[in-house]
């Protein structure tokens, strides 16, 4: 900043702040704890010398990741950023699974609508005069679907128990692509 108001930085290192600061454009003298951690996590001579080599372009956003991962690192010193990506990748990863079994059992309904919905549309119109001895088409169809439900069952799970299959198998290369060796 030059003159009156020394930015953060030079102000937490005492020391006056030239015009020609590399951290005045950057560390504005009302956010303290903005350089404060920045500095604690990587050094104020480390952070100098990375704005330095980037163009005036990049810095602003360089400052920017910088602070996010220095405050990152002081919630968790052992893995930062990566700490908290690897959780989300994870939490992804429970999302696209539960997402694919409620898929899969949508499948199964809208698999067992189509098989009950061609014998409906089967069934002759009853009238009194038929050989059913005056049933009605509901009567008929309840016949028909106690004749044809362990059928029915047994279908849907094995419809069931494959299609969970697959979505376990491609839950699980999914799960080594992203995290290589580290597959639960």
């Amino acid at each position: 900043m030059g003159g009156n108001s020394p930015c953060a930085s030079c102000k937490l290192l005492r020391r006056r702040c030239a015009k020609d600061c590399i951290f005045a454009p950057y560390f504005p003298s009302d956010d303290p704890h903005k350089f404060a951690i920045v500095h604690k996590v990587f050094g104020a001579s480390n952070v100098s010398k990375m704005l330095q080599e980037l163009p005036v372009q990049q810095r602003a956003d360089a400052v920017s990741s910088l602070v996010y991962e220095a405050n990152a690192r002081v919630r968790d010193p052992v893995y930062g950023c990566v700490g908290a990506i690897s959780f989300l990748q994870n939490q992804v990863s429970e999302l696209q699974m539960q997402l694919a079994v409620a898929q899969a059992e949508i499948l199964c309904i809208q698999m067992q609508h189509q098989v009950q919905d061609p014998m409906l549309q089967q069934l002759p119109n009853p009238t009194p005069t038929t050989a059913h001895g005056g049933a009605t088409a509901s009567q008929l169809l309840d016949d028909q679907l106690h004749y044809d439900k362990p059928f029915l069952l047994h279908s849907h799970h094995q419809f069931i128990n494959s299609t969970t299959n697959v979505i376990h198998d491609q839950y699980s290369v999914k799960r080594e692509t992203i995290f290589g060796d580290m597959v639960s």
